[in-house]
């Protein structure tokens, strides 16, 4: 069998109701003092406090960071490490969804190091150590509380990450109670990112793909698949929230250790450029990108199809469970009353060379593509989005 690393969160919680326990859950592990990181949004629904109040009622300091905007600046990320270098914070909390994670990942490993962050950037630079971590994920997509990765939008529009072990957090809090309130859209589009981990990384190239990632990505789009339209027509119905949330746990588990590929590439001059969110990014390449790898990915794709999607157990030959799956895939987004072209989030035909030639920068994902994409490629896959 082929040597590989798989490294994960060392403690997960599944319960609902269970970020009103962070106190008793990770207060001794965070110290005398937590940077709280959040959004503006989830801190005006209020959805923080009892976290906040659980924390504080073990004796715990909270110093709160609520300025976090989806694709999250450098400029935001070093504000919170500001924040919380003055406080003299012993541990961190990331609230929200991966935005707010990612925020919370690298302060803790900034704050904890004094490292400096363009010495971490890429896969295994960082160094460590960080602050003791806490994660609380409130959608169900980025599975970001279990991945090594953090994603940060640096200048205008270039999205860089950092990539390490070192990021994991300590503990990571499934309350599936959180998600019950996300809008229709938000649900939808996190839902489909969570669906697109499993797949990248069931046919990632990487060298570390390995039996471990490939199980959980099975399992994961067994639960997403069933569960994804049931969470928007019973956006109430707690037990299909919480297999969205562990599907989506169980999809950041595999792409942690097997690593997305061109899917994401693609995706991110979208969210960089265009502020689109990154799990709608994904979905509107996500079709087009398994069509251009289908050449070499077929047998991959057509493995893992009845598991999204049950029905195309009955699918015959490679080809024809693999061009099925595609166009399932497709079919899902307009069912979930997704945007499914570029146009339509304000992309024009003449942004599409740039992007192209922005895409290629992403060369990390890009090693672990099925099928090798060039600049000639992106744009073709761009224009079929189109």
């Amino acid at each position: 069998m082929t040597p590989f690393v798989f490294n994960t969160t060392p403690s997960v919680v599944f319960e609902p109701g269970a970020a009103r326990r962070l106190g008793t859950i990770a207060g001794s592990r965070l110290g005398k003092t937590a940077l709280f990181v959040t959004d503006p949004g989830l801190r005006k629904l209020g959805l923080c406090d009892p976290a906040i109040a659980s924390l504080e009622a073990e004796g715990a300091g909270v110093t709160l960071f609520d300025a976090v905007e989806a694709d999250p600046s450098h400029a935001t990320l070093m504000k919170a490490v500001e924040m919380g270098k003055a406080a003299g914070v012993t541990g961190v909390v990331g609230f929200g969804g991966g935005s707010s994670l990612d925020v919370a990942k690298l302060s803790a490993l900034l704050i904890g190091s004094g490292e400096e962050l363009n010495g971490a950037w890429g896969v295994g630079q960082a160094k460590g150590p960080r602050l003791p971590l806490a994660l609380v994920p409130t959608t169900a997509g980025t599975g970001s509380e279990v991945t090594p990765v953090s994603i940060i939008t640096v200048g205008e529009e270039e999205k860089r990450g950092v990539s390490s072990s070192v990021i994991l957090p300590d503990v990571a809090i499934l309350d599936a109670e959180l998600t019950i309130g996300l809008p229709p859209a938000i649900t939808a589009a996190t839902g489909v990112d969570a669906m697109v981990h499993a797949i990248e990384a069931y046919a990632s190239k990487s060298a570390n793909n390995n039996p471990l990632s490939k199980m959980l990505a099975r399992q994961a789009l067994q639960l997403l698949g069933a569960n994804i339209e049931t969470v928007i027509q019973e956006p109430g119905y707690i037990e299909a929230r919480g297999a969205m949330l562990l599907g989506s746990m169980l999809a950041g588990q595999a792409f942690a250790n097997s690593p997305v590929a061109a899917v994401h590439a693609l995706a991110y001059p979208i969210g960089g450029t265009f502020h689109v969110p990154h799990g709608l990014s994904n979905a509107l390449v996500l079709p087009h990108v398994l069509r251009f790898n289908a050449p070499d990915a077929a047998h991959i794709y057509a493995e893992i199809a009845a598991d999204a999607f049950p029905h195309l157990e009955s699918e015959e030959g490679v080809q024809g469970r693999c061009g099925a799956f595609i166009e399932e895939l497709a079919s899902l987004s307009k069912r979930l009353g997704m945007q499914t072209r570029l146009r339509e989030v304000g992309i024009g035909e003449e942004h599409l060379a740039k992007m192209a030639a922005d895409a290629m920068k992403q060369q990390r994902l890009l090693v672990n593509n099925p099928r090798n994409v060039a600049e000639a490629d992106a744009l073709a896959i761009y224009k079929a989005a189109w």
